[in-house]
C-alpha cells in the first residue's frame, strides 16, 4: 500500500532514500518539486529514473477532497475536506490584506468539550495524520490557483481550527516542519501559529521539540470556576501551571505571546473580570486577542455589545496589557472562531 509524500519531513525522506541506496538529491528535489513549485504532475527532470520507479511504487500524492464550499460575503470561505476514510474536516480561507490566511483543523472533532465551542460538541472521532493537515492546505491552494488565480497567496497559517493542536503533537510538529522547510513552503516561522486550550502534556514538549512558531493560548478566564465551564481541560490542567509554562518559553525579538480571550456576555466581560486579566498578565510580552463570542446552533452564551466589548477592552488597556479586538470574519457560513464542526 502507497503511503502519502505529504507523511513525511525532509529529514524523514532523507532516511528512506538513504535506506534504499537511492540518490542523496532525490528527497530535496521532491520537495522543491512538489512544494515550492507545487506542482501536480510527477517529478522526472533531473530526477534519477531509479528514484522515479521508486517514488511511483511506493508514494501517493491524493490530496483531501472538496465536499462542499461556502463563500461569506467577506471573501471568507469554508472547505469541506474529505478524507481517505470517508471522515470530514473544515478548512477555512480567511482573507486578509490583499492576502490570505488559512485556518487548519488538526482533529476529526475534538476531545477538549469547550463549552464555547461548536466543534466541543462533536466529540473527538480521531486524530489527522500529517499529510491530511498538509493536504488541507495544498487542497486549499490548488483551489485558489484555480479560482482567484490573481488573489491566491496564503501567507500566514493558524492551527486554529477543528481540534487541539497539542492533544495531536507529532502530526501538527511534523507539519510545521514541512511549511517551513527551506526546499519545501519555505514559510518563516512567525507565520505560523499554534492555539492550544491548555494542553499540558503537549505544552511540556513544546520548548524541546516544537519548532519556532507562534504559541497562542485560548485563556478565556482567569477565576478558575469560569475557565473550568468555558474549558473543561482547566480542572485537570490548572491555568496557573499552563501560564508558567506558557510564560517560560523563549521567545524572540518583537514577539509574543498571544492570549486569546473569549468575550462573553454577562459571563466573563464585566471590569471585574478585565482587571484580573490584566493583572496576570502585567508586565509579561503578552498581547490579548479579543474574541466576541460568535454564535452557533445550540450555544448556551451570547455575544456582547459593541458598547460592552469597548468597555471591556479600555479596562484591559489601562492595565497596560496591549489588546485588539478580532474582527469577526465569515460568520455568515459558520467559518469564524468557535463556529467549525463537520459532523455530517
Amino acid at each position: 500500500m502507497k503511503t502519502s509524500f505529504y507523511q513525511f519531513t525532509l529529514p524523514m525522506l532523507q532516511e528512506i532514500f538513504l535506506a534504499n541506496d537511492l540518490p542523496a538529491t532525490g528527497p530535496a528535489k521532491l520537495y522543491n518539486w512538489h512544494y515550492k513549485k507545487r506542482r501536480t504532475e510527477k517529478c522526472e527532470k533531473d530526477f534519477a529514473k531509479v528514484s522515479q520507479d521508486f517514488v511511483a511504487e511506493n508514494f501517493s500524492f491524493e490530496l483531501p477532497e472538496i465536499d462542499s464550499l461556502q463563500k461569506s460575503t467577506d471573501r471568507t470561505v469554508k472547505f469541506l475536506l474529505k478524507l481517505s476514510d470517508g471522515k470530514k474536516v473544515e478548512t477555512v480561507l480567511i482573507p486578509s490584506n490583499k492576502r490570505y490566511g488559512i485556518c487548519l483543523s488538526s482533529q476529526v472533532g475534538c476531545a477538549m468539550k469547550c463549552s464555547f465551542c461548536h466543534t466541543g460538541l462533536q466529540g473527538l472521532e480521531r486524530h489527522l495524520e500529517t499529510h491530511e493537515i498538509v493536504g488541507q492546505l495544498l487542497a486549499v491552494q490548488r483551489w485558489l490557483n484555480a479560482e482567484r488565480p490573481d488573489d491566491n497567496d496564503i501567507a500566514t497559517i493558524v492551527f486554529m481550527g477543528q481540534g487541539e493542536p497539542l492533544h495531536n503533537f507529532d502530526s501538527v510538529k511534523n507539519a510545521c516542519e514541512i511549511f517551513l522547510s527551506q526546499n519545501g513552503l519555505s514559510l518563516a516561522a512567525d507565520k505560523i501559529t499554534i492555539s492550544t486550550a491548555g494542553y499540558l502534556p503537549g505544552l511540556k514538549r513544546w520548548k524541546a521539540e516544537m519548532p519556532d512558531v507562534n504559541i497562542a493560548l485560548s485563556l478565556h478566564a482567569i477565576d478558575k470556576l469560569k475557565r473550568d465551564k468555558l474549558i473543561p481541560i482547566n480542572q485537570k490542567f490548572p491555568v496557573e501551571e499552563v501560564l508558567e509554562i506558557v510564560n517560560s518559553i523563549p521567545k524572540q525579538k518583537k514577539r509574543f505571546v498571544v492570549y486569546e480571550y473569549l468575550l462573553a456576555r454577562g459571563f466573563n466581560d464585566s471590569k471585574e473580570d478585565a482587571e484580573k486579566l490584566g493583572k496576570a498578565l502585567q508586565g509579561k510580552r503578552a498581547f490579548v486577542n479579543i474574541i466576541p463570542f460568535n454564535p452557533f446552533p445550540g450555544a448556551e452564551y451570547e455575544r456582547p455589545s459593541k458598547e460592552e466589548i469597548d468597555a471591556f477592552k479600555e479596562q484591559l488597556d489601562q492595565s497596560g496589557v496591549t489588546s485588539l479586538v478580532r474582527f469577526t470574519k465569515g460568520d455568515d457560513i459558520l467559518a469564524a472562531c468557535g463556529q467549525l464542526n463537520s459532523r455530517s
